[in-house]
């Protein structure tokens, strides 16, 4: 996941904590008092600017990130902020490199003095640019400790999001047909873990997803946040599955729940992406129009749902030709 391995971003004091410790022991190292000066304030520079620049370019490029990861992102963070805080972090990596560039000629054909004089002004014009962006610092830490989390969902391989008020079996029928161990992971908005499960139709493999919180409730419950999660969830549907339970069992009675359909329904299809209603529990009850009809609990009809779906998605790999081709 392109978050996952973002680094612990260093605060401003312990960055130049670092720079200048290890500094000093540059300098103690060299016999030269000239020369100790000049190693002091090179290698307190490159600590510095590097460690500033690694923070922003091991973040991902948010114009290249995969939309459903973009919308994601700025749905926790603000994608705008994070990227003002990472553009203000090269800035000052730039600085302290000017900086040092400016120096480093003083620091040659003077005494030792003098050079530490001016070395020690490098030292706090530094510190200087380092304090200034000790909020950006801040801030880009919190955004990677919110979004290392996220669960790992490729948007290369063909997704179902399963949808459907709670208690219809939509955790039953993730955890069934892919006869595994799911993934459980946590958006920072769901109170819920998000149930990740994967199955093989014709050597092609699919994700299917359930994301309680979001699309188990009315568009008008939503807060501004998880509307946006919804959002981003329809750049990576490929098809939904909404599950309905018509036996009352559920504690939603069937209007409620075609309501819901309907509302889930209209906001999928303004991106052509397929919603297949499906009647769960249909070994107590079909009172109720779908597409098609399963159990989870007896096991009835649950691979023709899976089938419909992959069918409803017809999503051809892209295979290298033949050399004969």
């Amino acid at each position: 996941m392109i978050f996952e391995s973002l680094p612990t971003t260093p605060r401003s004091d312990e960055l130049i904590d670092k720079a200048f410790s290890r500094a000093a022991r540059s300098g103690r190292a060299k016999q030269n008092k000239l020369e100790a000066q000049q190693s002091m304030l090179q290698t307190a520079s490159n600590i510095l600017s590097d460690n500033l620049e690694n923070v922003v370019v091991e973040w991902p490029d948010f114009e290249t990130v995969d939309p459903f990861y973009y919308e994601l992102a700025d749905a926790i963070v603000d994608v705008d902020e994070v990227r003002k805080s990472l553009s203000e972090i090269m800035w000052a990596s730039r600085q302290v490199d000017n900086i040092a560039r400016e120096y480093q000629p003083k620091l040659r054909k003077t005494d030792a003095d003098l050079a530490r004089k001016h070395r020690k002004q490098a030292f706090a014009r530094m510190a200087s640019v380092v304090e200034e962006v000790e909020d950006d610092l801040l801030r880009i830490g919190e955004a990677r400790d919110a979004l290392k989390g996220l669960p790992d969902i490729r948007p290369d391989e063909p997704a179902i999001v399963v949808a459907g008020y709670p208690n219809v079996g939509k955790s039953s029928f993730v955890n069934d047909v892919t006869r595994a161990s799911n993934e459980i992971a946590r958006y920072p908005f769901t109170t819920k873990g998000v149930q990740i499960g994967h199955f093989d139709r014709e050597r092609i493999r699919y994700q299917i997803i359930d994301t309680p919180g979001l699309l188990d409730r009315p568009e008008d419950e939503r807060n501004d946040i998880e509307r946006q999660a919804v959002s981003a969830l329809e750049h990576l549907a490929d098809a939904v599955i909404f599950v309905a339970d018509a036996s009352g069992e559920c504690g939603y009675p069937i209007e409620s729940q075609l309501e819901l359909r309907d509302a889930v329904k209209a906001r999928f299809e303004e991106r052509n992406i397929p919603v297949l209603t499906v009647c769960n529990k249909s070994d107590r009850s079909t009172d109720m129009e779908a597409d098609l009809y399963m159990s989870v609990e007896t096991g009835e009809n649950v691979d023709a749902v899976l089938d419909a779906a992959a069918d409803a998605i017809g999503f051809s790999p892209d295979i290298p030709p033949s050399r004969n081709e």
